[in-house]
């Protein structure tokens, strides 16, 4: 039997890119190697579960082994791939030697923690990047058997929507960022403060423009000690302080990387053929989108070019909807910084313009009630990658 084509990673990218093969080529053997549970869910419903009072299993839609008998695929969960031989196209995964036709790595990107995380609270101090983490978070919020009061480190995307469902889900919030506002990579300041205001009405603590010092238990608690001489105590921390793509193996293997990711070219070819790269950990022509919608583009044109129809991936003006209902904000960010912002509205509700030099739309923000102008500007919008 020839070797079949591996998937390493089984979140949004590695399951996509399975899910729109088996559409094109119901026949080719796709091993898909995971090392966590392998439970397919949507990312990002893990930021809505707290305000829908949704447990973890209810964000899975399939299991493994629904993922498997459903897409005809072999799925091995909690399978760490130790190394890539690529003279031998071979796996190492311990003492077996796994051999690959062709190799995808969709292996994401890790919590990046600024700080080190002592021992006595390391129990009670998290990061959210897929289910299992979810769930480990979720269970010990669970067990308080009271409303938590949990402090979230880092005002961008993924700080912001937790903070935001987790509040509506009845938990005591406190937003920490060394920022002056949130979501400073989507959002010009101005916008951003609004946002923050929306929070601070809805009963959320934002300590702003500070950054952590130290963690360290206080008693029951985990005590956050800022660098402004303030200090917070909460049941649990939520780290939110960005991602960093997993390039290990691949660097291990002789791949090029960077901090960026696995670089690629526009049909997610690595720097050795046969070797791709897909997902967050991909730096796909000089850029890593750590957003769904690149995603869901580059499996689909991986997926094409696999089956014999080589597609290079194009990433459209896909703007970025963030899930914060207590004021609603899109964005789509320009490729390069503006020359100029262009801001307009008033009481939470803004349409912020990115501007080139010579006039020229290369990006846009909105808040609030102007939300329904992201179709409109998408249209006229410059591709991410055309």
């Amino acid at each position: 039997m020839s070797a079949p084509l591996t998937i390493i990673g089984s979140g949004m990218a590695g399951i996509g890119l399975l899910r729109q093969l088996r559409a094109l080529d119901a026949q080719r053997p796709v091993t898909l190697i995971t090392a966590d549970s392998g439970d397919d869910y949507a990312k990002p419903l893990l930021s809505t579960g707290f305000a829908k009072r949704l447990p973890p299993d209810r964000l899975a839609a399939r299991s493994p082994l629904r993922v498997a008998e459903q897409l005809g695929a072999v799925v091995r969960t909690h399978t760490r791939v130790e190394a890539i031989d690529l003279a031998t196209r071979t796996l190492q995964i311990g003492a077996e030697r796994l051999p690959w036709s062709e190799l995808v790595l969709a292996t994401g990107a890790a919590p990046a923690v600024p700080f080190p995380v002592p021992e006595a609270v390391g129990g009670r101090v998290f990061s959210i990047n897929d289910l299992d983490d979810y769930r480990a978070f979720h269970g010990t919020l669970e067990a308080l058997g009271r409303p938590g009061r949990v402090a979230i480190i880092g005002a961008g995307l993924v700080g912001c929507e937790f903070a935001n469902d987790l509040l509506a889900g009845g938990h005591e919030v406190s937003l920490v960022a060394p920022e002056p506002a949130p979501l400073p990579r989507l959002l010009p300041e101005p916008l951003g403060r609004a946002l923050g205001e929306a929070f601070e009405e809805a009963g959320m603590l934002l300590s702003l423009g500070v950054g952590v010092r130290a963690l360290e238990a206080a008693g029951a608690d985990v005590g956050l000690a800022l660098d402004d001489g303030s200090y917070l105590e909460a049941d649990l921390v939520l780290v939110a302080t960005g991602l960093r793509p997993r390039t290990a193996l691949a660097e291990a293997a002789g791949l090029a990387v960077s901090a960026a990711g696995i670089h690629t070219d526009r049909h997610l070819t690595t720097s050795v053929p046969g070797v791709h790269a897909l997902g967050d950990v991909a730096c796909v022509d000089g850029m890593n989108a750590m957003y769904v919608q690149p995603l869901q583009a580059s499996a689909k044109a991986l997926a094409l070019t696999l089956t014999g129809t080589p597609t290079p991936v194009s990433y459209g003006p896909w703007p970025v909807v963030v899930k914060t209902p207590l004021r609603p904000v899109v964005a789509l960010p320009p490729a390069s910084p503006p020359a100029r912002w262009r801001i307009e509205g008033e009481a939470g509700n803004f349409t912020a313009l990115a501007e080139s030099e010579d006039g020229r739309l290369i990006g846009f923000a909105l808040t609030g009630a102007c939300v329904r102008r992201k179709v409109e500007l998408a249209r006229v919008a410059p591709p991410l990658l055309g």
